[in-house]
Parts: C-alpha cells; sequence; structure tokens
C-alpha cells in the first residue's frame, strides 16, 4: 500500500497576510482610495482545510491495521529458468512449467473497504494465515522457511522419481515460531535450530518434547542452539552454536495445550511448563549432485509440485509438457504426495494472465480452480506425482518411466 507523497502536496510560495490588507501600504497609483490585498475567498480555506484533514486522515487509516489479510493474484513464471543443474545432465526445455503465488497482505483501516469489494480478492482472518500463536512479525521468516522446505521436499521427490537415492537423517529441532513474550521470545526465533535440551540431545520433535515434559513452571532450561536463519532465497543459512538458559512459565490460558501423538511418547500435555516455541523435526539430505532452485522472495509451500515437475523437465528429455505450457499449485512431500494450498482462486487468475493452458492442483481443490478459470484452461486435480505425469503424458509430453506404471 502507497503512502501519500509528501513531497507532491501543493504548498503556497510564501505565507499569506493574516488580515487580508496590505498594512497600510497604498496602492501603486499613489490613490489613497484603492483597496489593499484581496483576501481570499471563505470557501477555498475551507476547502483546503478539509483536504488536509482528509490527507492526515488517509495517512493514519493506512498506518491501522485489522485483524485481516488480503489475498490478491501474484505473477506465474516458468520454473526452468529457476533450476540449475551440472552442466552434464541438463537438457533445453520446449514448452513451460509456471509456477504460481499470489500476494498476502495485512489490511489496514485506509484499504478495508477496497480490498472487501475486489472481485480477485478474498479477505481472511489474522487467524487463519497466522494460526493462534504466529505472531505478524514472523510471518515473512515462516514463508521463506516453508519455502526451503519445500525446495527440499521438490528436489527429493524428483531425483528419486529419475532412480537417483537420496539420504536423510535427523539432525535436530527447527523453531518454526516463538510465541510473542514467552520465554522462547527471549532466546530463539524462527528458523534457529535447537539439537539439545539439559545435555539430553534432540534429534526429532519427539525427543524435544519428551526432554520438556517433565519440566514445571520456574524450571530452569539449559537449550543448545544453532543460530541459523532463512534467508529471501530460502537458504537456510548456518550460524554459531550457543548455549541459552530459559526459565520456563506457567502454560497461558490463551495458547492450546499442545495434542498427543501415539508415535511420540512425550507429545501431550503433562503439566510442563511453559516455553512458548512451535518446533518441527529438521532433516539433512544428501543428494547425488548439486539442484539449486533460485527463488528469491518467494515465501510458502504451495510452489513444491510445479518446482519438481520442473526439475524433472530440465533433468530428464525437456519435453515434459509437450511444447504446451502448463502450470501446477501444491505442496509436494518427499515421497511425491501433493497437498492443500491456500490462495487457489488468486493463483489461477494469475495462471489464466500468464497464457498457461492446463493447471494442476491438488485434488480436493479442483472446484476452487473451476470456478476461476475461463474454458480457455483445463484444471486437473492431483494427489500424487505420479498421476500429474500420466496426465502429462496423456497431453503428449515426453514422461520419465515411472516407478510401477508401464505406460498406457
Amino acid at each position: 500500500m502507497s503512502e501519500p507523497d509528501p513531497s507532491r502536496a501543493a504548498m503556497p510560495d510564501a505565507p499569506e497576510d493574516p488580515l487580508g490588507t496590505s498594512d497600510g501600504d497604498t496602492p501603486a497609483s499613489g490613490s489613497r482610495g484603492g483597496r489593499g490585498a484581496r483576501r481570499s475567498p471563505l470557501w477555498m480555506k475551507v476547502v483546503l482545510v478539509v483536504l488536509v484533514v482528509l490527507v492526515v486522515a488517509a495517512v493514519v487509516a493506512d498506518r491501522v491495521d485489522l485483524d485481516y489479510y488480503v489475498v490478491t493474484p501474484g505473477v506465474a513464471r516458468p520454473v526452468a529458468p529457476l533450476v540449475q543443474v551440472p552442466k552434464s545432465r541438463a537438457h533445453k526445455v520446449h514448452g513451460s512449467v509456471y509456477l504460481t503465488d499470489v500476494y498476502i497482505t495485512r489490511v489496514t483501516a485506509l484499504s478495508y473497504l477496497f480490498d472487501k469489494v475486489r472481485g480477485d480478492a478474498q479477505l481472511l482472518p489474522a487467524v487463519t494465515v497466522l494460526g493462534p500463536t504466529t505472531p505478524p512479525s514472523q510471518l515473512v521468516a515462516q514463508g521463506y522457511l516453508q519455502m526451503q522446505q519445500s525446495q527440499t521436499a521438490a528436489k527429493t521427490a524428483a531425483l528419486t522419481l529419475l532412480g537417483y537415492h537420496v539420504g536423510v537423517h535427523d539432525s535436530g529441532v527447527l523453531v518454526y515460531a516463538v510465541v510473542t513474550a514467552s520465554p522462547a521470545s527471549k532466546a530463539l526465533a524462527v528458523g534457529q535450530i535447537v539439537t539439545a535440551v539439559d545435555g539430553r540431545g534432540t534429534p526429532d520433535a519427539c525427543a524435544f518434547a519428551e526432554a520438556l515434559n517433565s519440566r514445571r513452571a520456574g524450571d530452569l532450561v539449559q537449550l543448545v542452539v544453532e543460530r541459523s536463519h532463512v534467508n529471501s532465497r530460502a537458504q537456510l543459512v548456518p550460524g554459531s552454536t550457543e548455549h541459552e538458559t530459559v526459565r520456563l512459565e506457567r502454560w497461558p490460558s490463551s495458547v492450546p495445550h499442545p495434542a498427543a501423538t501415539p508415535s511420540c511418547p512425550g507429545t501431550g500435555w503433562h503439566g510442563q511448563g511453559f516455553l512458548g516455541v512451535e518446533v518441527e523435526t529438521q532433516q539433512s539430505f544428501q543428494f547425488p549432485f548439486q539442484v539449486t532452485l533460485s527463488t528469491t522472495s518467494i515465501g510458502g509451500p504451495s510452489a513444491g509440485l510445479a518446482m519438481t515437475l520442473g526439475i524433472i523437465d530440465v533433468l530428464s528429455a525437456g519435453n515434459l509438457t509437450g511444447g504446451k505450457s502448463i502450470a501446477a499449485t501444491g505442496t509436494i512431500a518427499a515421497t511425491g504426495a501433493v497437498g492443500a494450498v491456500g490462495g487457489v482462486p488468486e493463483k489461477t487468475v494469475a495462471v489464466e494472465r500468464a497464457g498457461a493452458t492446463a493447471f494442476f492442483v491438488p485434488a480436493t481443490q479442483v472446484a476452487t480452480a473451476k470456478s476461476k478459470a475461463t474454458p480457455s484452461l483445463k484444471v486437473y486435480g492431483v494427489r500424487s506425482l505420479t498421476q500429474v505425469l500420466t496426465d502429462l503424458r496423456h497431453l503428449g509430453g515426453t514422461v520419465p518411466p515411472i516407478p510401477g506404471d508401464h505406460g498406457s
């Protein structure tokens, strides 16, 4: 949202005489009966005051955030130029696989009415975007973190399908969100990795929960923290390893208790003290060769499927789409499973604008995409990477062998 540019405000060349007179100066003609400086009409002064008040009100309103976010169409861009692999393994790409994103912006008092009546936007409550505990200040960092994880999953899914081996092991607990004014807020930040609690290693989220479930409010807990962070290119940048001592607090009523997970014995509510952090297992992958995805200033996990297809296209025949322009949205798991995403209506609009003729979306969101698609855009609902490749083969694409599939 742009604010009024103060440099464009009309300003008088010199101050006006507050009384509207010449303070006794005689007219140039020398006539004593001449009039003094002409007084500005009252209506002009009223209009000027009203304009100033409106500008000030607009500036103030633009700085007042409401409890909503607005989702608007982003852009669709080809994936192939974003993929870098060793030259000996790359193929020239014919056609395009587009990834598409959306813009998510905090709604202000000034923009609310405009955002509400726009035909290409949707208003979402802040809790829908942030969840119950994530502060707005962490939204951008979380977006880049999700993109980093999505890139890793896309590379793993693509290389595995192409027959390469990808090694993986758990390497700690990744901080995904930190509750405002919690004990963790003094010691941890999004993108950092906790590798131990009170001298006990925490290779995964289960071990982390188990290490904390006997700790009570008032207890001091020592954490071993790697000060890593995720940058705008969705790269997890390593940092120094430090020890942090944190005093746990009583669990606040505003924060839900952790849910029990049968596969993790330490999860659930056991009366433990409150740290105020949302974590997940951090995994390290060993790829057979370097694959880089350059997605500067794009956040979120929804480009996973498109990036996977783009990598396969570059590493295989380069004709995955049969020379067509297609687009895809959906999360991707390392196993190739496709998951639901947000902003599908707005992404459909962006895909249409880019000229794509086919759009692959999660199976549960086909109706949502079709509600915005014109007859020139064919929407396909998919649940897995292999299903997408099968559909692309039917569209005339050159698809690499799919495990367990002998073609059709």
